[in-house]
């Protein structure tokens, strides 16, 4: 059995790197090909695309590398016709993979393909899903999802939020802050600056400061050498490892927001983005909550401090809240865990896919 996926960010490779681990010790004859990044190809995908190439975020940057995602969609039609692949697994990346798709059904129909963690089409709007069904099988990993598509008489299959399997909770032992300006260059040249105000007002607080790469260091302009309270993270220890050590953190919107909620530490969720994607994202797409945890529970987990708010008095005055009122706190992290648990979430997620039936 043959399975070509398709992924573009950090996230999403980690979450295919935990299906194709799973469903070869299912069946060790299965063979995987296809855009993906190191942690897929630490569980033995065939990279033909590795996914550093493709890291956009936004709606301008997506419209600027249109003609290389069409041109490389094209390529990957043609290796899954000449390699007679069974299944595609598209993870995430809707703004490339909905086109895919499209491009699948019209040029290898007879192919089984699955979506698994779709566009999330409760921001974007309902429009997107006459694209969505054109996948057989589409696979969530958030319940709310699940109630969405059955409001629009779509099927979907959920079996839990694969994090809860691999995210404990920590032990908390440290009493550093920790900061995760994120992994890509608009992220961490806006966002940085605002936590290096914070390390320089707070000469008394320790900073945990981790990088998911060197290369990272090059977009941040200042000599961090000279800051006494900032240590600097980017090998050596795990996200569980610098948890550990820490009280609270400061992240930028995205994945990790539940990474920290499932390894049980407060955080404060910042974000800054260009005017273009901000308007849109305030105005057209009418966003309520952007971080995973508010979106589980449906109400505020963690503050979130973006555009205007995103500053350094504001995350201030959220670290000292969570001083103040550390059992609610807990409670309501705790909460989200509960929220997306369920049985063998990721061998379930797996079996799916290879026997293509609940």
């Amino acid at each position: 059995m043959k399975f070509f996926v398709s992924t573009g960010e950090v996230s999403g490779d980690l979450h295919l790197s935990y299906l194709v681990k799973s469903m070869l010790q299912e069946n060790k004859d299965i063979k995987f090909y296809g855009v993906a990044g190191e942690h897929s190809k630490a569980q033995g995908v065939e990279i033909i695309q590795d996914i550093t190439e493709l890291a956009i975020m936004g709606f301008t940057e997506i419209i600027k590398k249109y003609s290389f995602l069409k041109k490389k969609a094209n390529e990957y039609i043609e290796f899954i016709k000449k390699e007679k692949i069974d299944k595609i697994i598209l993870v995430d990346y809707g703004g490339f993979n909905l086109k895919f798709l499209e491009l699948l059904k019209k040029e290898v129909p007879e192919v089984e393909v699955f979506y698994y963690i779709p566009p999330k089409l409760w921001i974007w709007g309902k429009g997107r899903i006459k694209k969505l069904v054109k996948a057989d099988h589409i696979m969530v990993i958030f319940p709310w999802e699940v109630d969405f598509y059955k409001k629009e008489g779509v099927k979907v299959v959920y079996f839990g939020n694969p994090f809860v399997e691999k995210y404990s909770v920590v032990e908390r032992t440290g009493d550093k802050i920790l900061l995760l300006p994120g992994s890509r260059k608009q992220e961490i040249k806006s966002l940085f600056p605002i936590m290096l105000e914070l390390i320089e007002k707070r000469k008394d607080e320790k900073f945990l400061l981790k990088l998911s790469s060197r290369e990272h260091l090059k977009w941040i302009e200042k000599d961090l050498t000279i800051y006494k309270n900032l240590e600097i993270e980017i090998e050596n220890k795990t996200l569980a490892q610098c948890v550990k050590e820490c009280k609270t953190a400061i992240a930028a919107s995205g994945t990790v927001t539940l990474e920290l909620a499932l390894l049980g530490i407060p955080v404060v969720v910042i974000y800054k983005t260009g005017f273009i994607n901000a308007f849109i994202a305030r105005y057209i797409l009418k966003l309520g909550f952007v971080s995973l945890p508010n979106l589980t529970l449906n109400r505020e987990v963690y503050p979130e401090l973006l555009q205007e708010r995103c500053n350094a008095q504001e995350i201030e005055k959220y670290l000292e809240h969570f001083e103040n009122y550390k059992e609610k706190v807990a409670r309501d992290i705790a909460e989200v865990r509960e929220k997306l648990s369920g049985n063998n979430i990721i061998k379930s997620y797996g079996e799916f896919l290879i026997k293509g039936e609940e």
